[in-house]
């Protein structure tokens, strides 16, 4: 069995996201358990195809486009798909059209693509859709966030995407409430990769708990380099001094990982790693870099903290189910439902905004430091319960492609 997988990956001028990644890599490794095999579309085919060792085709041509031209070249791929029309040589969409004549379906890789700030993910993940379905093919959209922001044109397509779905998935309860709102009923359970790098079940007593790796404690930082439009440098300071608290309360070493950096050590700063560089510049503390290399060595640096601050959503999401404390910074309503919904699977959570970081995180950094064997307790309550469920997804979703 062979499913087309659309994510957002692809390692482009040297550049990794990891999050994007990681839950990419998490579906191709459970589809592969499952005896099914992963054919995935991205920003860089080759690359992606070596990473993974799978086959690997190109984008459907959306970038760029304003809606008109969007709708009109997702009139095209949907007609192209059913045989009533046909694309033009060295058309981007021909590697997916043929890839997926030869899968057994399509599967929309979990993500937070689903938003008008990002509207070539919309279209390109609603169209590959409805080319699936015009091929009377099965489609399975998993672990996504909808919205918040969706102007009435994504809305529909997204809500349409969903309801042609055999079965859809959610990471977190407000993108539950949205699609319960167009009269949809979609599972809502932890992000995909949730469990990147932790042993999968071991016999009907459930899962093995996840064993941090053997790496200093201290304190992660992950941020993203987009600050929300807070003023730059006096986020910048504030950031720098909780940092600079939070080693007073926690203990070094601190060390900043980019979630969205250069995979050349060497290279010049970019991404999250260019804010990382300007925060250490202003610490009273020391600090070092972790370079960016790929998710399980983020998983595993994660899962070996004491204190994770992140206003990166995976970050969180690796942290979590292993028990470390961690302090969401939310930068909007878009990662505000992230980070709540990440952290909120695994206890109760802990977030900040990022224009109140002095009123309100040095507090929060001293109760998460406080409460570590309680927030530890608490994931480990949580964990079979979220593992098994997320390994029945994957058996539902492998059930749907594996047809007689």
């Amino acid at each position: 069995m062979s499913v087309l997988v659309i994510a957002d990956i692809g390692v482009v001028d040297g550049m990794m996201h990891i999050g994007d990644e990681a839950m990419f890599e998490a579906a191709v490794d459970e589809l592969s358990a499952r005896g099914v095999t992963a054919v995935g579309v991205s920003s860089a085919p080759e690359e992606s195809a070596a990473r993974y060792g799978i086959g690997a085709v190109p984008r459907l041509g959306f970038a760029g486009l304003g809606r008109g031209d969007a709708a009109a070249r997702s009139a095209l791929l949907v007609a192209a798909a059913s045989g009533d029309a046909a694309l033009a040589d060295g058309d981007p969409a021909a590697p997916v059209l043929a890839a997926l004549r030869e899968s057994d379906g399509v599967l929309v890789a979990g993500g937070g693509n689903l938003a008008s700030r990002w509207r070539v993910h919309v279209h390109e993940r609603a169209t590959l859709a409805a080319m699936a379905r015009g091929l009377g093919l099965p489609v399975v959209v998993s672990g996504q966030t909808l919205g918040p922001d969706l102007v009435e044109a994504d809305a529909a397509a997204v809500a349409g995407m969903l309801r042609g779905a055999v079965r859809a998935s959610v990471r977190e309860p407000d993108s539950a409430g949205l699609a319960a709102s167009w009269g949809l009923d979609v599972r809502c359970g932890v992000d995909d990769a949730s469990f990147l790098g932790i042993e999968p079940p071991v016999g009907p007593m459930g899962p093995v708990a996840p064993v941090a790796p053997e790496v200093p404690s201290g304190i992660v930082v992950s941020l993203a380099g987009w600050l929300g439009g807070c003023p730059p440098a006096a986020t910048e300071a504030a950031l720098a001094r909780l940092v600079d608290r939070a080693a007073g309360i926690v203990g070094g070493p601190v060390r900043f990982h980019a979630h969205f950096g250069p995979l050349d050590p060497a290279a010049e700063p970019r991404g999250d790693a260019a804010l990382h560089e300007r925060l250490r510049g202003l610490l009273t503390v020391p600090s070092e870099v972790v370079p960016t290399v790929d998710p399980r060595h983020s998983a595993a640096l994660a899962r070996g903290a004491a204190l994770l601050l992140t206003s990166r959503y995976h970050p969180a999401v690796l942290a979590a189910p292993a028990g470390v404390p961690t302090l969401g910074l939310v930068t909007d309503a878009y990662t505000g439902i992230k980070l709540r919904g990440a952290l909120g699977h695994w206890g109760e959570p802990a977030t900040a905004p990022l224009t109140e970081l002095d009123e309100q995180a040095p507090a929060l950094v001293k109760r998460l430091d406080a409460a570590r064997s309680q927030v530890a307790e608490q994931a480990a309550e949580r964990l079979a319960r979220h593992r098994l469920d997320f390994s029945a997804w994957w058996d539902d979703v492998a059930a749907v492609f594996c047809r007689p």
